[in-house]
Formats: structure tokens, C-alpha cells, sequence
């Protein structure tokens, strides 16, 4: 199937004098997961991940993706004639060098101008006008050749109220208008899903796990316009936007209208503008270009939206407690990683703020699990046996909060080097958790603490170790987060993270523990302010797989300290004998 797609793509590059076409993982507003319309390179091919670049020549192909996905990609990409190119490994070449490697001078290159970010194609243009390769901003190869492509999702947007919020749109928009202001900016352009949904208290279904809705947004002092599909907004909701001085156009009028626009600046991020729309823009129009005002002011959460994310974590952490129970006391041969999984969403799913679920869940028994992002199907769903481990990467959409959390559960019988590194990945979590740092420092600062004890033993992960949570929205949210590649922006006060080393072995397993994090202020001195992280996940660790001889004091005692937590705030809500369970579950170490 895939090799006839290739086939298919290529005849259509030779109609149009193409010598290469490229197919990136994104929608139209630079998603991190998109709609099933969007799939374009899952749909060319067959690989599933999140993230990933398909090159098409007109002799071979390849693919690039990230260290979370090497094994996954491996076996998806297998008799398909196209090449893996293993993202950040020393040899690997990036996918603009490849292409102006194999290419010959004056060669056509065509891509959706939809799918691309402004900043992307700048860094191709730097590489490729060294050959004077031309760029076809504007074609949609794979369009032709998919026959049952599904449409752009027309789902309902709902009010999010601001109880949950904890400041109304219109406080929202004022900031954002002081800010611009300040920089001497007239207008501001948002694609990104997620900041328009966060601006104006809105959240949709467009998009699978996110509750975000397909738009873009126009903001000045005079009129806020969002350009969305009218059918999606009910007229009850119409008239609350515009109430608050949001107008309504069609989605697809953005294009003309800011060819027509008359602002005399324009605030626009550079990393979420499509290449086309920014193309449409009026070129008389000056503009400003940095990351967008709404994301930074979106990634420190107010003192409600931080209430609100404690009490969803809590209630959370009563189905996690429920769950793990009925994992310890069931059969084990009786049960799979489907229906592992399918138990906790069920037990989820009955919570009155429950919106769905904030990701696939990763669902992973034994070696499954050496996959980071490995998803659970009816050919690949596994049978427990009475060993080894099971992981659960895991979370929910609630109206007051969004949440990430993985365990590692021992199942069965585990080797010497199973509780070796299961002992080193919690060392590593808690060894961050324990973090205190300097007010200035960034998630690569700070990234060595969670992946000290696992360097020591000579091994790595290779992915990041935590990253930012939207609140009621994206699960991945930046700009900020916890990984070796640098990052320039400071952990400020408010801030949600992720802290989830793991160790993953090709072909034996993979762990991961995760909980999430609050970085809030800590004592002030003549040095300066120091910060430290607050942990929030309510739910108890495996301690059965620990060997105690290579955990420091310091390591128990946050242990200890955390499991008391855990038990204190969850005691209360659970019946009698879910009370014991946890009280063994969390007795000191």
C-alpha cells in the first residue's frame, strides 16, 4: 500500500517537475497532534508517531523522527522502500542537507505552504539557494492521491468558564493589548490553537486529546475577530463573544483579509505562522516577530487555574489508586494491555468534570514498553504473564485541569537489571524533585539532575525529561520544559512541568516514572530569589522493584515524605478497603 502511494506521489512530481516533495507532521497551525485530515505523512508512510518529516525523491525516500520513536519507526517503515533517519544521532543528516545533497542545481522542490512555519522555510532557503532550488509553496500532492481523505472536523466549541479559568477574556485581551503597547504594535496574528483557545475561554473537539478547535485570530484595539467555522458556535455562544467585542468570520477568510489588512504593525510568531498565510500577508504591513505574547503569559497559571489543577490531580489520583489496586489483586494472566487500559479511562470517565482522555494512553507490557510513544492495538495488544513490568502513561481532560502521569508496575518475577534501573529512573525523578535553583535558570539547567544516576550506570533516554501542560489544554505546552537541547526560556513562578526520566531497553522493557510539577518561589536571599518545585500528582510509586542499598537517605526521605502526602489527601474519598491497599502501598520505605 505504501509503495503504491510512493508510486502514486511520484508520478504527480513528474507531471508537475518536481524533484523532491516533503511532507511534514503538521496542520495548518503548527500542531504537535493534528486532525486525521492533517495525517499527511502517516498517510504516505504508514508511520504513526507524533513527529516526523517524510522527503520524497524520485528514486528514494526517507523519514526523520526523534529518539521516542526509533523502534516504533523501525518496524512501521519496514518493506516500504523508505529510509529512517535517526533524529540528533551523530551521523544522521538533517532532512534540508539531504535534499540539497541529492538534488542537482535549479531543481523544483514542492511542500503544503500550510504545513510549513515561516521560520522552517527560511532556515530550507538558506540551504538550498546555494543551488538555486526552487521552492512550490503552494501544492498538495498528497490531496490528489488520497481518495478518502476525511474532512477538517466541524465539532461544537463549548464556553470555559472562568471558575476554571480564573480570569474572564476580557482581562485576557487588555493584557495582551498592554503588552503590545509596549512594543510598539498595532495588531496581533494568532494560528496557534491553543493560545486562541486560552485567550478567549474557549475549548473545542477538533482535534483528538486537545480540546482546541480549528481557527485563527485577529486582535487591536478596535476588534478582536476569530475566523472559525459558524456552524461550531451556537448563537447563545455568538452572542456572549460578541458581548465581550469578538466578531465571527469564516475560517477560510483569513487569507483575504490580511492581504487587505491596513495595520501598520503586526505582531506575528514566526514559529506558528504558516508559510502561506504569512505570504498572504499585506506587504506594506511592517512586522514584529517573537514568540507569541499569549504562550508565555498562558505557561505561568493564576492562583485559581492553580487551585483548580491541585483538586483535578487529587481526583485523579483516587482513579489511579482504584485502578493499581485492581491490577494488584487481579489475575495476572487474565489480564492485556487493552484492558489494563480501558479500566482507568472507564474509571476516569465517570469524574463530573471528565472531558476525555489528554492523550493516547501508552499501555505497555514488558518489551512493548521499550517504545516510548508505543500504543496498544488489537495486533499488538499483549498478554501479562506473571513477570516482569507494565507501564501506564496516562491522562485527563478536566474542566478545572489537564494531567500526565506514568507508573511502572511490578507484574510478576523481575530480573537483577529490571530493579536496577526501575531504582535508577525513580532515583532520577526524585533527584529533580528535590531540585532548588537560582530564579534564571532554565529546564537545560536543571535537565542533569533527573539524568545524573542513570549517566553513572553508562545509559541515557532519549527524549526529554519533562515538558510543560496546558491548563484544560494541550498536554505538551511550551515554551519552557526539561531537556538537554537548550532552551532559553526561565522557569518562572506558576509554571507546570513534567518530571519523567525513564530507561528503555530494545526488545526487554521500559520504565518510566512520572509526576508533575509546580515551580514556585522558594526563600529570597542576598543572592538572589531561589525557586524549587512543589509536586502535585497524588498517587503512590511501586516500591516492591527497589533495591533500598542504592537509594541515598536524602532519596527515602522524599519517598516517605511524598507517600505520607499521598495518603493524607486520599484517605478521606476511598472505602475501607481501598484505604488499606493504599496504606500498604505507602508505607515507608
Amino acid at each position: 500500500m505504501i509503495k503504491e502511494r510512493l508510486k502514486n506521489i511520484r508520478k504527480l512530481m513528474q507531471e508537475n517537475e518536481i524533484s523532491a516533495y516533503i511532507v511534514p507532521s503538521f496542520d495548518a497551525h503548527k500542531s504537535e497532534y493534528v486532525a486525521e485530515y492533517w495525517k499527511c505523512r502517516e498517510f504516505i508512510t504508514g508511520f504513526t508517531g507524533s513527529a516526523g518529516t517524510a522527503v520524497i525523491l524520485k528514486e528514494k525516500a526517507g523519514l526523520w523522527t526523534d529518539g521516542r520513536y526509533f523502534i516504533q519507526a523501525e518496524k512501521q517503515l519496514k518493506n516500504s522502500t523508505i529510509e529512517l533517519f535517526k533524529m540528533g544521532e551523530p551521523d544522521t543528516p538533517d532532512f534540508k542537507e539531504w535534499i540539497f545533497d541529492n538534488l542537482e542545481e535549479n531543481s523544483k522542490i514542492g511542500f503544503d505552504g500550510r504545513t510549513f512555519s515561516l521560520n522552517e522555510i527560511r532556515e530550507l532557503k538558506n540551504i538550498l539557494d546555494k543551488k538555486n532550488i526552487e521552492l512550490i509553496y503552494d501544492i498538495d500532492l498528497i490531496d490528489k492521491i488520497w481518495n478518502d481523505r476525511p474532512i477538517i472536523p466541524n465539532d461544537h466549541i463549548m464556553d470555559h468558564d472562568i471558575k476554571f479559568a480564573g480570569k474572564s477574556r476580557t482581562e485576557k485581551k487588555k493584557e495582551v493589548l498592554a503588552e503590545l503597547k509596549k512594543r510598539e504594535c498595532d495588531s496581533l496574528l494568532l494560528s496557534s490553537l491553543d493560545d486562541i483557545a486560552w485567550l478567549l475561554n474557549l475549548r473545542g473537539h477538533d482535534v483528538n486529546n486537545n480540546p482546541v478547535f480549528y481557527s485563527y485570530c485577529f486582535l487591536n484595539k478596535d476588534s478582536t475577530i476569530l475566523f472559525v467555522d459558524k456552524e461550531k458556535i451556537s448563537n447563545e455562544l455568538i452572542e456572549k463573544l460578541e458581548y465581550d467585542g469578538i466578531k465571527i468570520d469564516d475560517y477560510i477568510k483569513i487569507f483575504d483579509f490580511v492581504k487587505n489588512l491596513k495595520s501598520k504593525k503586526i505582531f506575528i510568531d514566526p514559529d506558528k505562522t504558516s508559510y502561506l498565510l504569512y505570504m498572504s500577508i499585506n506587504k506594506n504591513i511592517k512586522l514584529l516577530e517573537d514568540i507569541n505574547i499569549t504562550t508565555l503569559m498562558k505557561s505561568k497559571k493564576n492562583e485559581i487555574e492553580i487551585n483548580n489543577l491541585k483538586k483535578s490531580h487529587i481526583r485523579d489520583g483516587i482513579y489511579m489508586v482504584k485502578f493499581l489496586k485492581w491490577i494488584d489483586e487481579s489475575e495476572k494472566t487474565e489480564l492485556d494491555e487493552i484492558k489494563a487500559q480501558e479500566k482507568l479511562i472507564n474509571l476516569r470517565s465517570k469524574d463530573k468534570y471528565s472531558k476525555g482522555s489528554s492523550f493516547d494512553y501508552i499501555s505497555a507490557y514488558k518489551e512493548n514498553a521499550a517504545m516510548m510513544h508505543y500504543k496498544a492495538t488489537k495486533n499488538s495488544n499483549k498478554k501479562f504473564e506473571n513477570k516482569g513490568f507494565y507501564l501506564l502513561d496516562s491522562g485527563e481532560q478536566y474542566l478545572d485541569g489537564t494531567t500526565d502521569i506514568t507508573r511502572t508496575i511490578k507484574i510478576g518475577e523481575l530480573t537483577e537489571t529490571e530493579k536496577r534501573d526501575y531504582t535508577l529512573v525513580l532515583k532520577a525523578m526524585i533527584n529533580l524533585s528535590m531540585g532548588k535553583f537560582l530564579y534564571g535558570c532554565t529546564g537545560t539547567n536543571l535537565d542533569i539532575l533527573a539524568r545524573r544516576p542513570i549517566w553513572e550506570y553508562g545509559l541515557d533516554y532519549k527524549c526529554g525529561t519533562g515538558h510543560g501542560i496546558g491548563f484544560f489544554l494541550n498536554v505538551h505546552e511550551g515554551p519552557h520544559g526539561i531537556r538537554t537541547q537548550y532552551n532559553k526560556y526561565k522557569l518562572e513562578d506558576g509554571m507546570i512541568v513534567t518530571n519523567e526520566p525513564g530507561i528503555y531497553i530494545k526488545d526487554s522493557h521500559g520504565i518510566r516514572i512520572e509526576n508533575t510539577l509546580l515551580v514556585k518561589k522558594s526563600e529570597k536571599t542576598e543572592f538572589g530569589q531561589f525557586m524549587e518545585f512543589e509536586t502535585i500528582t497524588v498517587c503512590p510509586i511501586d516500591t516492591r522493584p527497589i533495591i533500598k542499598e542504592l537509594m541515598s537517605k536524602e532519596e527515602i526521605k522524599w519517598l516517605n515524605d511524598f507517600h505520607k502526602n499521598v495518603y493524607d489527601k486520599l484517605e478521606e474519598s476511598l472505602t475501607e478497603d481501598e484505604k488499606e491497599w493504599l496504606k500498604n502501598a505507602t508505607n515507608p520505605l
